[in-house]
């Protein structure tokens, strides 16, 4: 488990920063190239929010290849689930079973990976 300089579990603090991504990353389909302007901003929103987080989680203690394996296997399997269930992804490009097992890998590394 990483903990921060002030004992707290790190991970625990980069949950929103993944929360964070995955609705400014879902938005950022949605504003239909920064055309629509109240997803245009929600992207903007949450994608700073996500990096003013993870900037907080990184001064804290936790390496940046920890924060960003978890910021990216938090994201990447939920905006690619929504992609195909409610925007029309098509759920053999999404999800094929490759894509599946390689985020069942990443997930694996994150939980896996301790800093010395």
């Amino acid at each position: 488990m990483d903990r921060g300089a002030d004992g707290v579990d790190t991970s625990r603090r980069c949950n929103p920063v993944g929360g964070h991504g995955v609705t400014a990353t879902i938005s950022l389909k949605l504003s239909e190239g920064f055309s629509k302007l109240v997803r245009s901003i929600i992207v903007v929103v949450g994608y700073a929010c996500a990096f003013i987080l993870r900037s907080q989680v990184l001064k804290r203690g936790m390496t940046i290849g920890v924060a960003y394996g978890i910021w990216a296997a938090v994201g990447v399997g939920p905006v690619a689930l929504v992609g195909a269930v409610f925007l029309g992804d098509a759920l053999s490009d999404a999800l094929s079973w490759v894509q599946v097992d390689g985020l069942v890998l990443v997930a694996a590394g994150v939980l896996t990976r301790t800093d010395p």
